[in-house]
């Protein structure tokens, strides 16, 4: 009798951790796959390619966020984001850029790359971009299990598994030399399903804006910024809005804004050619009893490009 109930209580215990897998793996095939950023402002190429390279006046650029978000609970998302992208100018109208980002979520591994390409024009009163990317996201799980029995080699438990798949992005970017930006996109419009996995890259679709007023107040040093970040998966839809206080192009210090989740708070420095920046954000939605925020680090480096060499005639006829 004993025996009896102990096996249809490892039964059971089983039959749990089957159900949680399935639900787990019905969240991942309609949940929201791409990153969320309170530093969003620094990493507007690999969400919208049209952004690539526009406003750095000739310059090479490199970025790299880190994200650990909801700090203190086990299984979270813990992320890497990193950007290179270079305006180019001064030799064809166009930009440049390659994105790589990696999230991390218990036993799940997701990594997106990304090859941006920006082809700028002239128009009005500031600069159009018109940008694609095309690369892969791959999917993966490398579970670790404990079970009941105690017997982690049990076969009705998943093993490891990845998959990789195409993926492309396409956007509009516009930014006036009167300091305000806009901008429209669209990513994973392959919208392709890893069947093996049952995880599809849900297409997402982003709209961005933002104005920059300096001499905020009448005080010289002073700029005020403000940045607004819509998604939606046309299921679920979330925002964020950013508000900035910028001195003298150096210190920075500001509030975000992010409906159904979290109130960040972010400052930075720039010093010479990097920005450094952090941010922290208060969690408000269910967990908030369990984690305690979420913490971001930024790091930016920009570099200014060669100019065209000039070219000197040595033939005196050739002047």
């Amino acid at each position: 009798m004993h025996k009896t109930l102990k096996r249809s209580s490892i039964t059971m215990k089983r039959l749990l951790l089957i159900s949680m897998l399935l639900s787990t793996g019905m969240f991942y095939t309609y949940g929201q796959q791409d990153k969320i950023l309170t530093h969003f402002i620094f990493d507007k190429m690999s969400i919208n390619p049209g952004a690539t390279g526009v406003g750095m006046n000739h310059q090479v650029c490199g970025t790299m966020i880190y994200r650990n978000q909801w700090d203190k609970f086990n299984g979270a998302p813990n992320s890497v984001l990193v950007n290179a992208e270079a305006n180019l100018s001064q030799y064809f109208p166009s930009a440049a850029g390659i994105s790589f980002y990696h999230d991390a979520i218990g036993f799940s591994r997701q990594n997106n790359l990304t090859l941006n390409y920006s082809y700028h024009m002239n128009l009005s009163n500031g600069v159009l971009g018109l940008g694609a990317a095309l690369g892969m996201v791959s999917y993966g799980m490398s579970p670790v299990w404990v079970t009941p029995d105690g017997n982690p080699n049990d076969g009705s438990l998943p093993t490891s598994t990845s998959q990789a798949t195409f993926d492309a992005n396409f956007g509009l970017y516009y930014m006036s030399y009167s300091g305000w930006y806009a901008g429209l996109s669209s990513t994973h419009l392959p919208a392709m399903e890893l069947d093996d996995l049952n995880f599809n890259t849900a297409r997402h679709y982003y709209a961005m804006g933002g104005y920059r007023m300096d001499n905020a107040f009448n005080v010289n040093p002073l700029s005020l910024e403000g940045n607004v970040l819509v998604r939606s998966d046309l299921k679920l839809l979330s925002a964020d809005i950013n508000v900035r206080a910028i001195w003298d192009d150096m210190f920075y210090g500001g509030l975000t804004f992010r409906t159904y989740d979290a109130v960040g708070i972010m400052a930075g420095l720039n010093w010479k050619s990097f920005t450094f920046g952090y941010s922290y954000d208060i969690t408000v939605n269910r967990i908030s009893s369990i984690s305690t925020g979420s913490h971001e680090l930024l790091v930016k480096y920009c570099y200014p490009l060669p100019p065209i060499p000039i070219t000197k005639a040595r033939n005196p006829r050739y002047l």
